[in-house]
């Protein structure tokens, strides 16, 4: 997979250039995984975003994506940072479905209605037939204990190299 990028090389967790991406908002849990500051099963860290595993999974191996900055909708997104984001979502698809063996994937995103965290984030979530998803009910689990979430977060990691 490669070394995470040096975040101190980020400024204040932004990207050179681009205006206010580097804001971060306290109290904000993504803004705190992002900085480093709460734990979290991470499966990337990029300089256009990171992934890492809901702590509430709708199904083991539920990944959240989200940008580094407090951005809160999809919609405030900066272009420059669109297809970088955009590639780290289609990069952790496809780590789901290998390195999980899923059949597919359901790729969400809540704009303000069902955002539970007001900080834009993408879902990628394993999905395989007959998993009881349907539409858009969203029944969650929880892993039996860190060991186990922190097996499949390797898993999903490892996909990505």
């Amino acid at each position: 997979m490669g070394n995470p990028p040096d975040r101190s090389a980020l400024g204040v967790l932004g990207v050179v250039g681009i205006p206010d991406y580097a804001a971060r908002v306290s109290g904000c849990v993504f803004c705190g995984i992002v900085a480093g500051e709460v734990p979290a099963f991470v499966v990337a860290d990029e300089p256009d975003g990171m992934a890492f595993l809901d702590t509430r999974p709708v199904f083991k191996g539920h990944v959240l994506v989200v940008p580094r900055a407090h951005l809160v909708t999809l919609d405030t997104l900066p272009a420059e940072v669109l297809p970088g984001y955009f590639r780290l979502v289609q990069r952790i698809i496809v780590a789901v479905e290998t390195g999980l063996g899923s059949g597919g994937t359901f790729v969400a995103v809540n704009n303000k209605v069902s955002q539970s965290v007001p900080h834009l984030h993408t879902h990628v979530v394993p999905r395989t037939k007959g998993d009881g998803l349907r539409g858009f009910f969203w029944p969650r689990t929880r892993y039996a204990d860190d060991a186990e979430a922190e097996g499949v977060a390797r898993r999903i990691a490892a996909a990505l190299a």
